[in-house]
């Protein structure tokens, strides 16, 4: 036979949740994680619409040219400024405007820097 002990009225205690430091720390690590993002994203992206109170660069120092077919930007680097190397001009028209690839079409107009014109 066996028996079976039955207590009445007995409670159990509940223990209330403890955090070691290792759980701290990464508890702080997870709320912290959004923060950190934020602040790199704004970092990242954040220069690049920054405006100044700069007046720029006065009409006068660039002249347009209209591009013609069968121009590159190697041909007019060659035309706007013979005694130049052609690299150097080719990287200062597509930085000035704004050319990733370099691709020009007929009818387009591009500004050179008024030194380069003779």
């Amino acid at each position: 036979m066996s028996t079976a002990i039955i207590t009445a009225g007995m409670s159990t205690t509940r223990t209330r949740l403890r955090l070691t430091t290792r759980g701290r720390r990464v508890l702080a690590a997870l709320a912290a994680a959004p923060v950190v993002a934020g602040l790199a994203a704004a970092i990242i992206g954040g220069g690049t619409a920054l405006a100044s109170r700069d007046a720029g660069a006065s009409a006068d120092a660039f002249e347009l040219v209209t591009v013609t077919a069968g121009d590159s930007l190697w041909s007019i680097a060659q035309e706007v400024a013979p005694e130049q190397d052609p690299r150097d001009v080719v990287h200062e028209l597509s930085r000035l405007n704004n050319l990733s690839g370099g691709v020009l079409t007929p009818g387009e107009q591009i500004a050179v820097p008024a030194a380069y014109i003779d």
